[in-house]
């Protein structure tokens, strides 16, 4: 195989209480990315459609993935070019770099006949999150390759495990068309917490794992509470209390912020529900004078896809 196009999925990170552990994958947005083998060795990003972002692959996400990926396979003078066509926009809180990392790593791992796992992919696709934001973490990019629910149990050493994914759970995004910057939004969190509060946010995790599992609707809605996280960086996102209140009024489970920011993400139980929180988003913003997408969709429970 000399060339494959990959979907690489957003994802909604910390999933209210499940900050740096919890995320899951959607089915929309994502984008798409061309990779070929090519006979000159070394990387390049010969275009990149829909973002100002740098071709040089060592300021790359994508390309920084990839050269992990390839150290470890241990094949200097491969030769890999990558196209990438960019539908999440940079800073969007839904995983914009994470879905370029996934999508690198999973399209040339197929270039090479698949000589790595889906989890050992996520640990070269977390090194494009560490140039994105300074954090090599893995809540965007496991559920991104790995598709639905995913937990990262422990970084030292890495332990991620897929979650269960409800039928009939939707998701809701709105997109403010604002940046909040990770690193930015990182700095302003405590550093210290209650024991209460940790106490509280330990329950909240653990009932949505097991709500996940039992696809207990109600008892998901009670455990999408964030008591640590959401509370400070609530501030960066216009009319964040108003929309989360109103979209549980129009029969939203619950959610919160995605990622760190400035996306809004709600569960819904049914493509209807989540329909009628679309609405309730639309109707909240318009009025604001913020420009803002709307995305309504399942639960992405296969990850990177390839295409074609």
């Amino acid at each position: 195989m000399d060339s494959i196009k990959v979907f690489a999925p957003g994802t909604v990170a910390n999933v209210a209480c499940g900050f740096d552990v919890i995320g899951l994958a959607l089915d929309a947005p994502g984008d798409e990315m061309t990779l070929r083998r090519s006979g000159e060795p070394g990387i390049r990003i010969t275009a990149i459609h829909g973002a100002d972002l740098p071709l040089d692959p060592a300021r790359n996400v994508a390309g920084v993935a990839v050269q992990a990926l390839l150290q470890k396979y241990d094949r200097p003078d491969i030769g890999i070019e990558i196209e990438i066509f960019k539908n999440i926009h940079p800073g969007s809180g839904i995983g914009s770099s994470a879905a370029s990392s996934a999508g690198a790593v999973v399209g040339v791992n197929h270039l090479l006949g698949e000589p790595f796992t889906k989890k050992q992919l996520v640990r070269f696709a977390m090194e494009g999150e560490r140039l994105a934001c300074g954090s090599a973490h893995a809540d965007n990019v496991a559920p991104a390759i790995l598709g639905g629910f995913t937990l990262v149990r422990s970084y030292r050493p890495l332990d991620i495990t897929a979650l269960h994914t409800p039928e009939h759970l939707w998701v809701t995004v709105i997109h403010p068309q604002i940046e909040v910057k990770t690193s930015d939004a990182r700095e302003i969190l405590k550093q210290k917490v209650l024991m209460t509060d940790a106490i509280r946010q330990w329950g909240n995790v653990g009932a949505l794992v097991a709500g996940l599992y039992q696809e207990d609707y109600e008892l998901i809605s009670r455990s999408l509470e964030d008591v640590i996280v959401e509370p400070v960086r609530a501030i960066l996102i216009p009319a964040f209390h108003e929309l989360k209140l109103k979209c549980k009024e129009a029969g939203a489970l619950g959610g919160g912020i995605s990622g760190s920011g400035p996306s809004v993400f709600m569960l819904s139980k049914g493509e209807e529900n989540a329909r009628k929180v679309a609405a309730t988003m639309d109707s909240v913003y318009a009025p604001l004078g913020v420009d803002y997408k709307i995305y309504v969709s399942r639960i992405n429970t296969a990850g990177v896809k390839v295409i074609d």
